[in-house]
């Protein structure tokens, strides 16, 4: 064959190269229905709509979600007595999940995350003031707690930096950030020096997201509605702070809220009304770091930010209307979608992020279960 026809057969092969390429990348979508006990399993197709798959048990009520970082398992967190955690095997071609095993956790967790080699689950209870670290087999299935640590009041998200090496668990009722050092041969977590820090009061740290680069966290304030940012030592993985942006319209008329109680916990009705307090719930940064998103339940809205890499800055884009009472929403590991569910609502809300503004535009709705709130998105290749 000569070189001009060797030229020619690549050329007749590459569309079929890159249809089989495309036809191997998989993206699923993977929703907590907390009043129905099960999680809805749905496939993202290339225009951004939601191909519905079917639903899986799970228990009541089902709410955090994490799949383990190499995508073979999901982890779901059931915050009911006895407190469990479900693995699930996640069929690389159709998304559908396996039952695989039902581990033991030490308390009731909103919270529930991986370490990066997917050795280890990490916990953060709302209602029990505490952490604890559960190792994972290289089956997936989860063992008995290794640790068991108390913290401060409402430990809301417990999260790991980039490195590996460094844990940050907020706490709403005490607006503190506690820093942990991770040891991954053995799984244990010890305190860093200092071991917390502190932030505004009644500011009601809860969720967080962390830079590429691990230079900045993102954190959500729940009571104002506000994204602190802060600065991560590289040296010692110890939190500095940077500034603060809110999420709501400058013409808002939401009040900063007050801490709430944790799900099943006993007590009688709110001190006051709640209906026009600020309850902000999630934050998402797009895979390229320039976008940030944030989800307002009082509001039912999703409020936009930019992100300065270098600075750490977010400057307030605007306020897009989502789901009612939206407790989580995910974005697709390519940064073209935003899947959000609403507590309130038996609908997700699929979204297309503008690449270049960040605004995102309602593409479509599809059926969920009752009480959705978590979001999980896993791409396969």
């Amino acid at each position: 064959m000569t070189f001009a026809h060797r030229v020619q057969a690549v050329a007749a092969a590459l569309p079929a190269l890159v249809l089989s390429a495309h036809s191997m990348a998989a993206t699923f979508v993977y929703v907590s229905n907390a009043e129905d006990g099960d999680i809805g399993v749905y496939a993202l197709q290339a225009d951004g709509s939601l191909k519905d798959a079917g639903r899986v048990p799970a228990g009541k009520p089902v709410m955090p979600l994490v799949a383990s970082p190499d995508r073979k398992y999901l982890y779901a967190a059931v915050r009911s007595k006895p407190f469990t955690v479900h693995t699930f095997a996640i069929d690389a071609k159709t998304g559908a999940l396996k039952p695989v095993a039902t581990g033991t956790l030490a308390e009731s967790f909103p919270y529930v995350s991986t370490d990066k080699t997917g050795k280890y689950l990490f916990g953060a209870s709302y209602g029990a003031h505490l952490v604890s670290v559960n190792p994972i087999g290289a089956d997936g299935k989860v063992g008995e707690p290794l640790q068991v640590i108390p913290t401060g009041r409402n430990a809301h998200s417990i999260v790991i930096d980039n490195t590996n090496k460094y844990v940050y668990v907020p706490h709403l009722g005490t607006d503190q950030v506690f820093q942990f050092v991770f040891d991954e041969k053995n799984g244990r977590l010890t305190s860093n020096t200092p071991p917390l820090i502190q932030l505004k009061q009644n500011t009601g740290p809860r969720h967080l997201r962390i830079s590429a680069d691990n230079r900045f966290m993102y954190l959500l304030n729940e009571l104002t509605a506000t994204v602190t940012t802060l600065s991560i030592d590289p040296k010692t993985g110890v939190l500095t702070e940077v500034g603060s942006a809110s999420a709501l319209p400058p013409d808002s008329k939401l009040v900063p809220g007050m801490p709430r109680g944790a799900v099943g916990a006993p007590g009688g009705p709110p001190p006051r009304d709640l209906s026009n307090d600020i309850w902000a719930s999630d934050l998402h940064l797009t895979p390229n770091g320039r976008f940030l998103y944030v989800a307002e339940r009082t509001s039912n809205s999703l409020g936009a930010f930019s992100v300065d890499g270098a600075s750490g800055k977010l400057t307030y884009l605007g306020s897009t209307p989502t789901e009612a009472q939206p407790r989580g929403f995910a974005i697709d590991p390519a940064g073209k979608y935003l899947v959000a569910s609403g507590e309130k609502s038996q609908t997700l809300s699929v979204y297309a992020i503008d690449t270049a503004t960040g605004a995102l535009k309602l593409l479509n709705k599809v059926p969920t279960g009752k009480g959705s709130n978590w979001v999980e998105i896993v791409a396969i290749n």
